[in-house]
């Protein structure tokens, strides 16, 4: 048998999607890649260069150049918005539905209810009509700022004053009294309690009306030691998905990075949260020195994170890890391997705003026996499951389209 193998990085589009200027006007001029290439026109991914990385962007200020061997595309994203959360739930085949939209202060008596029957201290903090909630003195309940909003709720956390074991379980109670999209429950070891409080800001909604309060992520400083996250997702069916189809064929799925804290992976090998981007590459190197079949997938997450920092120098360093660990990935590939490196949705440091940019994301596809094919533009991040089944002779998944045969 042989490995198919998926490399997502995060945040990494190619071009605004073709209803932002309806859906989504914030990102209007929206080019993650493209920026990126023309603000640093004298370094070089040669990795990704050799990929196709030029032949999707198409004419940039840069030195990399288009590779006329290499086989590319591009895919759009049939969820709503720009999330990560959707975004791999639908590269493992789901067909995403409309998300549920609901300010937190419209779910915070539910979950303030949940968590005092289950016997946690709770207060509010903020003025009456947009509060968030403090869970224990150590864990604040409110909005998720850098999504989209209304659709994720966040739990954040001072590991210096509670374990992630026990910030799981509160994690676990938020979950079963609201009903969007995601919950996620992270954290990070933090001097202080305040520097998190401090991190608390309100936003409006497009018609300029102040209806989202919780904490700047980026700014609470839970991201720069020890932090950990657990995503609580919504209405996916695990049945239908790429990990569970391959387990029906006796293939086991291995997962790095963030796509292994939101993708159902009971069955398989899931290295949860791993953020840096060295230790990801490492753990799946070490899994394709050992193992010669299966399904390996990674996220790497330090890409998005950039994007929200609003940071494009971070960004290209860990494009620089990634290219580099790209490279190894491709020197331990044998004959009948496969590799797609990826993206989920765009996160344009050079846009003005800290969330998610509505992007097409590359199709980078890589087998050693074939050259200089185009997979097209495809209608889904699916597309990508489906040919992950299709590669081992699966069930297809709920959704998506396979091009296997183009590039076997």
């Amino acid at each position: 048998m042989a490995r198919f193998i998926v490399v997502v990085l995060d945040g990494f589009g190619v071009g605004e999607m073709p209803d932002v200027p309806v859906v989504r006007p914030q990102d209007t001029g929206a080019s993650t890649a493209e920026k990126l290439l023309n603000h640093f026109p004298l370094k070089e991914l040669p990795t990704l260069e050799k990929l196709g990385l030029i032949n999707v962007v198409g004419e940039t200020k840069s030195v990399m150049e288009a590779n006329p061997d290499a086989n590319w595309g591009q895919a759009w994203l049939a969820h709503e918005g720009g999330d990560t959360f959707m975004g791999h739930q639908e590269i493992m085949g789901t067909l995403p539905k409309p998300p549920v939209v609901l300010p937190f202060q419209q779910s915070i008596d539910a979950i303030e209810q949940a968590l005092l029957k289950n016997n946690y201290q709770v207060s509010r903090l903020g003025k009456p009509g947009l509060q968030v909630l403090i869970v224990n003195d150590c864990v604040v309940v409110g909005d998720n700022l850098e999504a989209d909003l209304g659709q994720v709720y966040n739990l954040t956390a001072n590991f210096s004053q509670i374990s992630f074991d026990q910030v799981k379980q509160i994690g676990q109670v938020v979950r079963s009294a609201n009903g969007v999209g995601r919950n996620i429950a992270f954290g990070g070891f933090v001097d202080s309690m305040r520097q998190i409080l401090n991190a608390i800001e309100t936003k409006a909604d497009p018609n300029g009306e102040v209806k989202y309060i919780g904490v700047n992520a980026p700014d609470s400083g839970t991201y720069d030691n020890g932090f950990q996250v657990l995503h609580l997702g919504y209405g996916v069916d695990a049945a239908t998905q790429v990990p569970q189809k391959l387990n029906e064929v006796g293939i086991h799925t291995y997962l790095y990075g963030k796509v292994a804290d939101i993708v159902q992976n009971e069955t398989g090998t899931s290295y949860l949260s791993v953020v840096d981007t060295e230790r990801v590459f490492e753990l799946m190197h070490q899994d394709l020195q050992q193992q010669t079949t299966g399904f390996f997938c990674a996220n790497i997450q330090e890409t998005d994170l950039s994007g929200h920092l609003q940071d494009p120098r971070q960004y290209w360093k860990i494009l620089e890890k990634s290219d580099k660990g790209l490279e190894q990935v491709i020197s331990l590939m044998e004959n009948d391997d496969v590799l797609v490196v990826m993206a989920d949705h765009g996160n344009d440091p050079f846009i003005g705003h800290t969330r998610h940019t509505r992007e097409q994301v590359p199709l980078l596809v890589y087998h050693k026996h074939t050259q200089g094919v185009e997979v097209g533009t495809r209608t889904t991040l699916a597309d990508v499951g489906a040919s992950v089944t299709a590669f081992f002779g699966a069930g297809l998944p709920v959704s998506g389209s396979s091009f296997l045969s183009l590039i076997k």
